[in-house]
């Protein structure tokens, strides 16, 4: 009477354990499913896990797959340079959040900036960079170039465009409308003197000439009145009318620095380590109140860049080590904005961090929003 007792023990210490089954044993299908609702600020951290994962990130299936169920998300990039040498980076969460003590805490929010790949071993320059959808474009990044290139920031692979069948130097660029618009100077072959093309390059890349010669050097950007390209003699291009109008001269040469960004109708710049705001109803830089915890930014067009981020500002900057003359860290915050009356923008840091360390030959070159 006592066997079969006997016999259900030694039936149950027989069973194996089940194991624990693992996201590689499960169908491609189930895995691309599970894998497109990773948020982009976590593929750096699983490219890591294995070669299988690293090659999914960046397939066209997952993009897919990520656009059809609507997980389409804000991407930060900053390109960085050094003589000929240009890189790219893109903001994620730090693969490692274990933190050791209350004080690393403290210090970390956990973010890092991930390489990207280079933009194809060309010149790289604040002018030269525009984003549009999910693509990043350098356009003829060098000198007397009419090369066009593109990141695809959803695979983060570049690739070449057509050309923009006239070799410009000075280059310079914005996006208006999902169109690029692109100013540069070129050598007339008839004449000596060198001249200012302005071309419309569309997604499709159709190009067209808008107008012939004009002031001698250039920068473009979008004024918050309309859709304008300035140029340095305080001179707009009007796309929609398709004329060159006078803007006004205080609000042109800021935009014309480095370090700006529009969010809305509102441009916003660093100047003199502070940031300033400027619009169509008040015609004067003034203050962004509240940001007292970050302290001053470094001066320079290089040591400082913003982007507008989700609709909010976010900076990088770069700061020196105290015991360190080789290398310096570069900082990011998120910055959200509140404009409490016509004349009083306020804005809250949600987060700062250190999230790359350079060379100090390295200089901060454009960051860009973008989804993706």
């Amino acid at each position: 009477m006592s066997s079969p007792p006997e016999k259900k023990r030694k039936t149950a210490a027989s069973t194996p354990q089940s194991q624990p089954t693992s996201i590689q044993s499960l169908p491609d299908d189930l895995v691309l499913s599970i894998v497109a609702r990773v948020p982009r600020l976590y593929h750096h951290t699983l490219s890591l896990v294995c070669k299988s994962f690293r090659s999914l990130l960046v397939s066209p299936e997952l993009y897919e797959a990520r656009s059809l169920s609507g997980h389409i998300e804000s991407c930060l990039y900053l390109c960085i340079g050094c003589d000929t040498d240009y890189r790219m980076f893109t903001l994620c969460r730090k693969p490692d959040q274990t933190l050791t003590s209350e004080e690393e805490k403290k210090k970390s929010n956990g973010y890092v900036l991930a390489p990207v790949p280079a933009p194809d071993s060309y010149p790289a320059y604040f002018s030269s960079l525009v984003a549009v959808g999910s693509d990043i474009y350098n356009i003829a990044g060098s000198h007397g170039s009419s090369r066009v290139s593109i990141l695809d920031c959803r695979s983060n692979t570049w690739r070449e465009a057509p050309s923009l069948g006239v070799e410009l130097t000075s280059v310079s660029a914005t996006v208006i409308d999902r169109k690029i618009y692109v100013v540069g100077r070129y050598t007339d072959e008839e004449s000596i003197f060198k001249k200012t093309s302005l071309r419309c390059w569309t997604q499709k890349h159709k190009l067209g000439i808008l107008s012939p010669s004009i002031a001698a050097r250039h920068k473009t950007s979008f004024s918050p009145a309309e859709p304008h390209l300035l140029t340095e003699k305080a001179v707009a291009y009007n796309s929609k009318e398709s004329r060159w109008d006078p803007v006004q001269t205080k609000l042109a040469c800021i935009m014309l620095k480095d370090s700006h960004c529009q969010i809305g109708n509102v441009m916003y710049c660093s100047v003199d380590g502070r940031i300033r705001w400027c619009d169509t109803e008040v015609s004067s830089w003034r203050l962004v109140k509240g940001l007292l915890e970050l302290g001053n930014f470094p001066c320079g067009p290089f040591r400082v860049k913003l982007a507008d981020y989700r609709g909010n500002i976010a900076v990088f900057w770069v700061k020196n080590f105290p015991d360190d003359n080789q290398r310096k860290m570069i900082l990011c915050a998120e910055i959200a904005l509140e404009r409490r009356t016509s004349f009083e923008i306020w804005g809250k840091v949600l987060w700062f961090d250190h999230v790359l360390t350079v060379p100090t030959d390295y200089e901060l070159i454009k960051a860009l929003f973008l989804n993706a």
